[in-house]
């Protein structure tokens, strides 16, 4: 994919945040609407309106994301690929242990920070994960995440088109993710096209290896996603302890995560 010119307008950034915004507002209007398009699933209410999503981005990625993904492991050694996704996540590093903090777990945030430190030092701007090696546990946290621990309720589920499978608190909060994202706000445009678009093709490759499992296991992809990633984000939120889930029959919209 041609880099824009770094001098000349932008329209890839233009079109990133016109499909980001428009996403979003969606999500927002369905919200006020009273997701009136009802599945079967309480905790998806407006499932005909995901289906629809799900199936432009799983035509997306079929046409686009899936062979570029390909083509990147092809090319380049696993080594080169562990580099790439080092560099990504040690700027990500910066993001969880705000996150931490924010969710008032002081000692993580402080090792997120040792992290990125030692990272971008010993590391050489993160290319290698040092950090691990001498004991600093990598974590995963976002503003989705911290959100639903501020009691946050999950909402409903919903699916945002090339953003995929959400809530509709993490789709808030990914919206908060990506307006604090460094890599978006740089000023070179080439550059930072070039980034977002490696980022991309990194995280894509990194999970071919589920495609054929969720292929061969799933008899409704669609089912077999949204209930994963349900499961996985509430995990996620209790940090692996999540307490007993209410009857699914329930309010799930007023329920805390």
């Amino acid at each position: 994919m041609a880099a824009a010119s770094s001098g000349g307008p932008d329209p890839a950034g233009r079109r990133r945040d016109g499909l980001l915004g428009a996403a979003m507002a969606m999500a927002a209007t369905l919200a006020i609407a009273g997701c009136a398009t009802t599945g079967g699933d309480p905790r998806d209410p407006i499932e005909g309106f995901n289906r629809a999503v799900f199936a432009f981005n799983e035509g997306v990625d079929k046409a686009l994301l899936k062979p570029v993904a390909k083509g990147y492991v092809a090319v380049l050694p696993q080594p080169a690929r562990d580099g790439v996704g080092n560099f990504f996540g040690n700027i990500g590093d910066v993001f969880v242990s705000v996150n931490n903090l924010l969710q008032g777990k002081v000692t993580e945030a402080a090792s997120d920070v040792g992290r990125v430190v030692v990272n971008s030092t010993v590391g050489i701007f993160g290319l290698f994960d040092v950090a691990s090696r001498v004991g600093l546990e990598k974590h995963d946290e976002d503003f989705g995440q911290t959100f639903g621990r501020w009691g946050v309720g999950d909402g409903f589920y919903l699916v945002l088109p090339l953003l995929g499978p959400h809530n509709s608190r993490d789709a808030v909060g990914e919206l908060f993710d990506l307006v604090t994202d460094p890599i978006g706000k740089m000023k070179r445009v080439d550059v930072r096209n070039s980034l977002v678009a490696t980022r991309a093709t990194s995280e894509r490759a990194a999970i071919l290896p589920a495609d054929q499992l969720i292929d061969t296991a799933a008899l409704d992809k669609y089912s077999y996603i949204r209930d994963a990633y349900l499961q996985r984000r509430r995990f996620k939120v209790y940090d692996g302890n999540p307490p007993r889930e209410k009857d699914p029959d329930a309010d799930y919209g007023n329920d805390n995560p």
